[in-house]
């Protein structure tokens, strides 16, 4: 990972610090040889401003990758996770599916180092690399394939404290999206965008529950059922499975859109007690106000998780895949269906940062502060 370029100011100035490290295929992409690379970055810092985003051609691509980034690099999930709730949680008069989650539940928090490690994090840092590829929308039923040769490279920065503030940072080929929680409402920002707010209480990023953040995850699970058992990569895996309640659902729903359901299953290693495999799928109805009809959209996301890796006595994952499935139908619109997959690799995780205050996770400045009371 890149972490410095030269200058912007002073060509005999000191090298500059990179906001996000980026991939070295990321830079070698940009020219033929280092010096061309050099120069392209520098242009490209530059050029970071709206103004520079305005043509319609770097708009359109602009807004493509925007986005992917948004529904496959950086998406939320809706159940809050309750940090001051012990992971531990009684087991008398509950059902057998419920004890049973709840066994599972504390075995993979002994797999990934323990009450104790996972009670001692207040805070981390994490730096990764990622690609994303996607399919154009088909219509019908059509098969899907994602390109492989059109996918982006980038990087992240991802900066956590425990349990509802968090940033992270995200580039991809050049676009750059911004979004966090501040403790009281979650939010994203690119440089062409006004910043939208997410609707309910702050929620986790999903890339925490990807095998970065063993007590959230454990939490998440905490009340969930076992509904079975399915043979992942031939590995025998326990299915945990969450649903949202109706008030959560309401909460995050806006006045032109309404969450119908969200589900969320964990896949945890009978032989290991690790996740392995995190899966989520939403259907949301959005109304048009001219003729009151109906569009849903119905989004399929898969996880899969490798790489366990001991980091300050935690076992953290470092490596996997997301595929999401995006369907949408309604009346007097077409059927359209999309694929999306991206990969990532953790390059470092540093936990217990010092220093990490709360003005470390402020909103832009552009948010009506009536909107964080």
């Amino acid at each position: 990972m890149r972490k410095l370029c030269p200058n912007i100011d002073r060509d005999d100035g000191l090298e500059t610090v990179l906001e996000v490290p980026i991939p070295e295929e990321m830079f070698t992409s940009m020219g033929s040889n280092v010096t061309l690379r050099w120069q392209n970055m520098l242009t490209w810092m530059k050029a970071q401003t709206s103004d520079k985003w305005s043509a319609p051609v770097i708009a359109g691509r602009f807004n493509e990758l925007r986005f992917l980034l948004y529904l496959v690099g950086s998406p939320l999930i809706p159940l809050q996770v309750q940090l001051g709730h012990s992971v531990h949680r009684p087991v008398r008069d509950s059902s057998i599916q419920a004890s049973t989650a709840k066994y599972i539940v504390q075995q993979y928090t002994a797999a990934t180092g323990g009450q104790a490690a996972l009670n001692s994090v207040t805070s981390m840092c994490v730096t990764g690399q990622v690609k994303i590829s996607a399919s154009d929308f088909h219509q019908g039923d059509l098969s899907l394939e994602v390109k492989k040769s059109a996918a982006e490279s980038g990087g992240f920065l991802l900066w956590q404290k425990n349990p509802d503030l968090w940033c992270l940072e995200l580039i991809v080929s050049g676009c750059k999206v911004i979004c966090g929680s501040n403790g009281k409402l979650s939010w994203r920002h690119s440089s062409n965008q006004q910043t939208p707010i997410s609707q309910g209480p702050p929620r986790p990023l999903r890339r925490f529950l990807q095998g970065l953040d063993p007590r959230a995850t454990a939490l998440l699970f905490a009340d969930a059922m076992c509904i079975g058992e399915k043979i992942i990569n031939n590995d025998d895996c326990f299915i945990l499975k969450l649903e949202t309640s109706p008030a959560i659902r309401e909460q995050q729903s806006g006045p032109n859109y309404e969450i119908i359901h969200h589900t969320i299953w964990g896949y945890f290693s009978q032989r290991s007690g690790l996740l392995i495999q995190f899966e989520d799928s939403r259907l949301l109805r959005m109304t048009n106000k001219g003729d009151d009809t109906d569009v849903f959209w119905e989004t399929s996301t898969e996880s899969v998780i490798h790489d366990y890796k001991y980091v300050d006595g935690l076992n953290i994952a470092h490596s996997g895949r997301t595929r999401v499935k995006v369907f949408r139908y309604g009346e007097q619109s077409a059927n359209h269906k999309r694929e999306m997959e991206e990969t990532w690799k953790i390059h470092e995780v540093d936990f217990n940062i010092w220093g990490l205050t709360m003005e470390c996770f402020l909103p832009p400045a552009d948010i009506d502060n009536k909107k964080q009371e």
